[in-house]
């Protein structure tokens, strides 16, 4: 289990949606826990003072104010797109959406025993249907900060509290919407087959 400090709540700037497990919760690999989670993708420049601000507090309040006194190695949540890139076969794989090696992505996560996080469109309503809310689509979330000290792993994370659908966007893993494929068709006239009366 592990020791966290919760800070106040924090509302991110846009992001990209990526790794959506937000109606059907996952198992965490490393805790067993099963959780809610989603990527997000920050266009390199956006604004994250206020979460990197919510995090230097989540550490503080974990410990202590003097730095000097931190563990030496924290684990940032702040990452770096690049980080995403791999080699397989001699080529270079970088998965979609993480393009921009300087862009910065951060996971956002909740305990299923807490719950589902609340999801709403951009008019505040809410998305129960998994085909609306998907890796690719664009998105904010309500996020809360906290320092933890797990089994060696000392850092800042964040929990994942509300979401809000911003925008459409074009869906992550080559997956294409329906009005990419088709267009609309006048009225289909079928003849009488072999074996119609």
């Amino acid at each position: 289990m592990i020791e966290e400090v919760c800070m106040a709540n924090v509302l991110t700037p846009e992001f990209r949606v990526s790794y959506a497990h937000v109606f059907k919760p996952q198992k965490n690999d490393l805790n067993g826990n099963m959780e809610y989670s989603v990527v997000a993708i920050f266009d390199k420049g956006a604004d994250l003072s206020a979460l990197k601000s919510a995090a230097e507090d989540a550490l503080m309040e974990k410990f202590g104010a003097n730095k000097a006194n931190w563990p030496a190695t924290l684990k940032s949540p702040f990452r770096k797109c690049k980080e995403r890139w791999s080699f397989k076969d001699g080529k270079q794989v970088i998965p979609a959406g993480y393009e921009d090696p300087d862009a910065v992505f951060m996971t956002f996560k909740q305990n299923a025993d807490k719950g589902k996080p609340g999801l709403v469109d951009n008019q505040v309503q809410d998305i129960i249907e998994p085909q609306h809310f998907y890796s690719g689509c664009y998105a904010r979330a309500s996020v809360r900060a906290f320092g933890y000290d797990q089994k060696g792993n000392r850092g800042a994370s964040f929990g994942l509290g509300n979401i809000q659908k911003m925008r459409e966007g074009e869906p992550l893993g080559g997956r294409t919407a329906p009005s990419q494929d088709f267009t609309p068709v006048g009225e289909v006239k079928t003849s009488a087959g072999v074996f119609d009366d």
